[in-house]
């Protein structure tokens, strides 16, 4: 008689997977000034996640305080599992996140590819050459023009770049403030529908801080609505494409 096979059991999957990055409870400001109260938030993997919100409305503090560069006063911050509601930014960029900020974030004296090498400062020379690769794919007038000055690129051009060198750190979590700030409108179009790539490409998550909501409703999933730095709303992209004005959002 053959011997009996071994009962084999089958391995449970969760049915959703763990968030990239939870937010609850935060607590943050400047010197003795509370600017974000209570905020809880949180975005799954691969999904892109709008903040919105008046100018003043504590967008910019939460961005802040979730990258490391502000401490929080209270609540919880996690990112990929792990307690990070104390750790400084360059061990965050480590970790897997990466900032792409409101201004125009280059080395003006350096070239278009010294800037990307610093980007990926922290990475191996074979994840750096990868990283580049998919830089140039994803914008090509980079690679067109690696060896000029970044101080001559143009507004949107410059944008592309610090987009570019976030990227070099081979992330997880990219938090944008305010992409589409100060640059022509073809290249607003361009920069967002390089977002919703990387996410099918690389599978990289998205926290977004945008007030041109038109925009964002072409690749967001999920948006928060930010008012006196509290979290006052939560709309799936289905909800915002059937409004008949954004007006309210603010």
């Amino acid at each position: 008689m053959a011997p009996s096979e071994p009962d084999v059991l089958p391995v449970a999957l969760p049915d959703v997977l763990p968030d990239v990055l939870t937010v609850k409870g935060l607590q943050a400001g400047y010197g003795p000034k509370q600017v974000v109260f209570d905020v809880d938030l949180h975005v799954r993997p691969g999904e892109i996640v709008g903040i919105v919100g008046h100018n003043g409305a504590g967008k910019t503090t939460t961005l802040h305080t979730i990258f490391g560069i502000l401490q929080p006063r209270g609540g919880a911050i996690a990112f990929r599992g792990e307690d990070i509601a104390n750790r400084t930014c360059h061990k965050n960029v480590l970790a897997g996140m990466a900032l792409a900020r409101s201004e125009r974030f280059v080395f003006g004296e350096l070239s278009v590819g010294e800037n990307l090498q610093l980007g990926g400062l922290w990475t191996s020379p074979a994840e750096r050459e990868l990283a580049l690769e998919s830089v140039y794919d994803l914008f090509p007038v980079l690679k067109e023009r690696t060896k000029q000055r970044a101080g001559q690129f143009s507004g949107g051009q410059q944008r592309m770049l610090s987009i570019g060198m976030a990227l070099m750190a081979n992330p997880k979590l990219i938090l944008f403030d305010e992409p589409s700030l100060g640059i022509a409108p073809a290249l607003t179009t361009r920069v967002f529908e390089a977002m919703r790539q990387l996410v099918k490409d690389r599978g990289i998550s998205i926290l977004i801080l945008e007030q041109n909501v038109p925009q964002l409703v072409r690749i967001v999933d999920r948006v928060y609505v930010m008012r006196s730095g509290r979290i006052v709303q939560e709309e799936t992209v289905e909800q915002l494409r059937a409004r008949e004005t954004y007006w309210d959002l603010f």
